[in-house]
């Protein structure tokens, strides 16, 4: 997934009118000679299930909540929020969290190679608001509580072994997970207006018992190097995590968080950011930034849960803005792939490929309904670029 390392971007819009242009060292974007619609081409009308998609991709409702899972006795939870999926023998799971508070935890919807559902079930039970999360290389879901003083939880997919609490990924309003295999460390983000951005070193790569917190150290600007520091007291009380080390860097609200080739993504809601970290050089800077979009409305807002595909795509998911999936290609195309229609009290989350990348799962967290017992996981099946 080779990418420039700060965004030359063909924003092209959905609903908005297109837009594109170039940014580079703070350059607004510009008006485009030619409207495009993006890699996928034009969105269609909205389908049974109220989304709108490209040519040649179809929709189907994998589950509700508070409604047993089709095919199964399983009842799914309240506010689906981040996922993942894993390979089971020829077929797949896809794990998703519950961002309630109390309960909260995850569950998992079991697939056969055909892609027909075969169980669903809980596998995190009795936690708070988990929010989003992360896969590891050893197959297991890390979810994370979006609450202060909130913990990781590092869970079984299939649902055997017991999840186990991993205290020394630091207590703080955790987010998103990303597991980096050459660094061997899992980078964290943290849901706060003066959040940090962490990597939790293992002592041992494969067991998250124990290891070192540290943050990112870096200064105010939007592009420069970056350093890592030990966080001094993991547990955040009586100081919290993000206010331990001096000269850490601030971000507003972190969300997604996703890794690949030497390169780690993460959002921040609060500016419609999309932050780009170069592990090979040690340097940051912006992959996306709504405000520098002129003359239109930004194609990407409410940025949310990331994720990517094997062609080198990224998918970000709209917290609000026009409940879109966008997709920004490795040529730094930005362009809205599915938009929900009628579900603007709701966000989506969870955004995650299946094995073979020819389906995505994601969520409408609070469905048409707004409300934590509305929501809706759905799945995208089509020709997604290899």
């Amino acid at each position: 997934m080779e990418r420039r390392t700060l965004l030359r971007a063909a924003v092209l819009g959905g609903s908005s009118a297109a837009l594109g242009g170039t940014l580079w060292r703070g350059a607004a974007y510009a008006a485009p000679a030619q409207p495009g619609a993006g890699p996928y081409g034009a969105l269609g009308s909205p389908d049974a299930n109220g989304i709108r998609l490209p040519s040649g991709f179809t929709s189907r409702v994998i589950a509700r909540s508070g409604q047993t899972v089709t095919g199964t006795s399983y009842t799914w939870h309240n506010a689906p929020d981040g996922g993942a999926c894993y390979t089971d023998g020829t077929g797949w799971i896809y794990v998703s969290n519950s961002e309630i508070n109390p309960s909260g935890g995850a569950s998992a919807v079991k697939f056969s190679s055909t892609g027909a559902i075969t169980s669903a079930y809980r596998i995190l039970s009795s936690t708070r608001q988990n929010c989003a999360g992360g896969k590891t290389p050893w197959n297991t879901w890390l979810s994370c509580e979006e609450v202060s003083l909130g913990y990781v939880y590092e869970t079984d997919p299939w649902g055997v072994q017991s999840a186990t609490r991993r205290d020394a990924m630091g207590r703080f309003k955790h987010e998103a997970a990303a597991a980096d295999p050459v660094r061997r460390v899992i980078y964290l983000t943290e849901d706060e207006t003066n959040g940090r951005f962490y990597r939790f070193v293992p002592t041992t790569w494969g067991n998250l018992s124990s290891g070192t917190l540290q943050v990112m150290v870096a200064g105010t600007a939007t592009s420069g190097s970056f350093t890592w520091a030990n966080v001094p007291d993991p547990d955040g009380s009586p100081t919290t995590t993000r206010t331990q080390v001096s000269g850490s860097k601030s971000f507003n609200g972190g969300e997604g968080c996703y890794y690949a080739n030497d390169t780690v993504w993460f959002t921040t809601k609060g500016d419609n950011r999309v932050w780009q970290l170069n592990l090979t050089t040690n340097t940051y800077e912006l992959a996306y930034d709504d405000s520098l979009v002129t003359g239109a409305t930004a194609p990407l807002t409410g940025v949310d849960n990331i994720t990517g595909a094997t062609s080198g795509d990224l998918f970000v998911a709209e917290d609000g803005g026009n409940m879109e999936i966008c997709v920004i290609t490795p040529a730094d195309v930005i362009a809205p792939f599915l938009r929900i229609d009628g579900q603007s009290g709701s966000e989506i989350t969870g955004p995650a490929f299946s094995p073979d990348g020819t389906r995505l799962y994601f969520s409408s967290q609070r469905g048409t309904s707004g409300s934590s017992s509305g929501g809706i996981t759905y799945e995208v099946k089509g020709p997604f670029r290899a």
